[in-house]
């Protein structure tokens, strides 16, 4: 159901791939950990490049993706904003290749508005956790403790999720 894709949530693999891993397959150990929070200033979909100028190195493994998405939530702008900034695919490959784990974003979708379908498989099909809805307009880019607590929906391809940051 799309129901559980709205608010703060996560993806399960299910979503997109219809693979059968669904909410309760997700590993707890994915969800709690060091996390790093970056800022990325793109105006337009986030590339490759765009990461790369942000200096990843490979050492993180959790990222959460603050864009000026982020002003949407300070402007209580509840209603869908179709032009939201999110990874392109080579954006996606790029963090599979970096060893992502865990990718948080500040809007509802990690995926173009326009063509969502091959964002979320490449980040699914690499096992990555997608967290999406997350609301870091208060949030400044470093290092944090990451605690995602998902509802455990049995069958669900996503769930809303309670996320929580704590200065490392």
């Amino acid at each position: 159901s799309r129901s559980v894709h709205i608010g703060t949530h996560v993806d399960a693999p299910d979503h997109f791939l219809g693979n059968g891993k669904t909410v309760e397959d997700i590993p707890l150990e994915l969800m709690i950990g060091k996390t790093e929070v970056i800022e990325v200033p793109s105006e337009g979909q986030i590339t490759q490049t765009d990461l790369q100028a942000v200096g990843l190195d490979g050492r993180q493994k959790r990222l959460l993706i603050k864009t000026k998405n982020s002003e949407l939530w300070t402007q209580g702008n509840i209603g869908f904003q179709e032009d939201f900034i999110a990874l392109d695919p080579d954006a996606a490959e790029y963090l599979v290749e970096m060893g992502m784990e865990v990718i948080g974003v500040d809007y509802l979708s990690v995926a173009p508005y326009a063509d969502p379908t091959p964002t979320h498989r490449i980040l699914l099909e690499a096992g990555i956790l997608i967290i999406e809805g997350l609301n870091l307009s208060r949030v400044a880019a470093g290092k944090y403790q990451l605690y995602c607590l998902p509802l455990k929906i049995e069958g669900s391809d996503g769930a809303p999720a309670r996320v929580l940051l704590q200065a490392d």
